[in-house]
């Protein structure tokens, strides 16, 4: 396996694999996708298998703003290269790759990276079953999140800061 950075190239095979790991109220279209791509794909970071198949990614802008909002995921001309905070948007891995510790992989590099650019952390939202997993990466639960409500679940806003 090997991690590299997302670019245009690769719409199509990450609005399937998004489409695969989200009901579709929750799941970003690929105009979103597309819309990411263009403004921060340095903030993309793939996972591929020895084919090239991207089975693996993480992705999410950079911003002053402290905390998650669901207009984040709507504006990608949010994004702020000398942002303070690392928004994560989505970790998403295909079904069939699950539970081999390649979401881990992806994150830790992640959160190395935001931290070698002088951020003061990284900040994303899950669903309650993941707040334990999210917690091995040095995130603290701040509770229900106030600025995101897609698709009509609860979502919990988590901070690693650095």
């Amino acid at each position: 396996m090997r991690s590299r950075k997302g670019n245009i190239k690769d719409l199509q095979e990450l609005a399937a694999i998004e489409s695969s790991c989200f009901p579709p109220e929750q799941a970003a279209k690929q105009e979103q996708i597309k819309g990411r791509l263009e403004k921060y794909p340095q903030h993309f970071l793939l996972l591929c298998d020895d084919s090239g198949k991207i089975i693996s990614f993480i992705n999410g802008f950079v911003t002053d703003i402290p905390d998650l909002t669901d207009e984040m995921y709507q504006r990608p001309e949010m994004h702020n290269e000398k942002g303070a905070w690392q928004m994560i948007f989505g970790l998403d891995t295909l079904p069939e790759y699950r539970c081999r510790g390649h979401a881990q992989t992806l994150m830790n590099e992640f959160l190395s990276t935001a931290k070698s650019q002088g951020r003061r952390g990284v900040v994303l939202t899950c669903k309650e079953a993941l707040i334990g997993f999210y917690e091995r990466f040095g995130f603290v639960n701040e509770g229900v999140s106030e600025g995101s409500v897609i698709g009509g679940v609860t979502w919990y806003q988590m901070r690693r800061s650095f």
